[in-house]
């Protein structure tokens, strides 16, 4: 199955929100995914996020990769996630707008599953919650060179899985953060925090779960 990637821009708080959007034609939802902290070069072409978009482009999503405030064409400055999530939200809208009033799925990596537990929590307030979530290398508690991050409570369906050997997010900070919400974590033996050479157990855990 061959996918075209678009650039595309929607209208955020801050200004254009740039975005790599892959399309598969007559979906049956739409998969919000947000890639790792932008202080420390993250974009929507990491590894991961582009992982996840083609994965759920194949389960017939649309994919939609923003970049976060300051990065690529994106305006505004890097918010700590307070900005980000407010962005997500606004394209998410724009999303809908464009694609069909469809399911939405988040998914994200390091700093950008934190960002999306903030955007679940602001989805399900307004009473029109995520399907389901995808969380890669939780960005969870004290993270070396970052900040302290107070990740957000999740569904107990969300789909958390981090590396044995994750030298960024320790495993021990995301299993204390889960540890209190009864969430599964799936722990991938011998992937650090970018899943070298483990891209694709994240696409075999994630098809399988949307296909069972």
């Amino acid at each position: 199955m061959k996918l075209n990637e678009e650039k595309i821009h929607f209208d955020g708080p801050a200004g254009a929100i740039e975005a790599i959007v892959e399309n598969p034609g007559a979906p049956r939802g739409i998969a919000l995914i947000c890639h790792p902290h932008p202080l420390f070069g993250g974009t929507n072409t990491n590894k991961v996020t582009q992982t996840l978009a083609r994965t759920f482009a194949r389960l017939n999503y649309v994919a939609v990769r923003p970049n976060f405030r300051g990065v690529g064409e994106s305006a505004g400055i890097h918010d700590d996630g307070r900005g980000e999530c407010e962005d997500m939200l606004a394209v998410i809208a724009e999303a809908k707008r464009r694609f069909g009033d469809l399911p939405i799925a988040l998914a994200g990596f390091s700093f950008g599953a934190y960002v999306q537990t903030r955007v679940a929590q602001a989805l399900a307030e307004s009473n029109h919650p995520a399907q389901r979530l995808v969380l890669i290398g939780t960005a969870a508690g004290h993270v070396e060179g970052a900040r302290r991050y107070a990740t957000k409570a999740v569904a107990n369906d969300t789909i958390v899985i981090h590396g044995s050997v994750d030298e960024t997010v320790p495993l021990a900070n995301v299993l204390a953060w889960a540890e209190p919400l009864d969430l599964p974590v799936i722990v991938v033996p011998g992937a650090d925090h970018f899943f070298h050479r483990r891209l694709h157990v994240i696409r075999d855990v994630v098809t399988r779960a949307w296909r069972h």
